[in-house]
């Protein structure tokens, strides 16, 4: 289902857009940047919260993790993960293919800044094995998302 609804989702809203699936899982951040060969901080990952009473989506780099001061300065509550029984029930996708596209339930998704240091993000597609290359301010458009700064800076090596 997880899959089809994500297709459904891109059929009517995108349809110039195609998901690539892979025959390798594409689970993990450090899996699914060696499969599709970009650096760790292009995928684009779907981290599910519960804040408050209510459940959102938070889609960062790959390589970012939450800082928990600025969740609470940007929602004015503690922020919980949600497990992952809880994230197939709301999104209908399984972790490691979470994503803002094609959800179950309606949900407010949030779109790091983070994001914004690179002009193409690979987010799952419903499935762990699948993706799509999109910029991120298209992201955010499609899914009506919000732009918010909840991410500990990424240290990058110098060139």
């Amino acid at each position: 289902m997880s899959l089809a609804s994500v297709r459904a989702f891109f059929a009517a809203k995108a349809p110039d857009i195609a998901i690539i699936e892979l025959h390798t899982s594409t689970a993990t951040v450090a899996l699914a940047a060696e499969a599709h060969g970009v650096s760790p901080g292009q995928i684009a990952k779907t981290l599910a919260f519960r804040i408050a009473e209510r459940d959102v989506l938070i889609v960062a780099r790959g390589d970012a993790r939450i800082d928990n001061r600025k969740m609470k300065e940007c929602f004015g509550a503690k922020a919980r993960m949600l497990d992952a029984q809880t994230v197939i029930e709301l999104t209908s996708h399984p972790v490691g293919g979470v994503c803002p596209f094609g959800l179950a339930t309606p949900l407010s998704v949030y779109c790091d800044r983070s994001l914004l240091a690179f002009d193409e993000v690979l987010p799952a597609a419903g499935a762990t094995h699948s993706a799509v290359r999109i910029s991120p301010q298209r992201l955010a458009e499609l899914v009506d998302a919000e732009w918010i700064d909840v991410c500990q800076e990424v240290e990058t090596e110098p060139c």
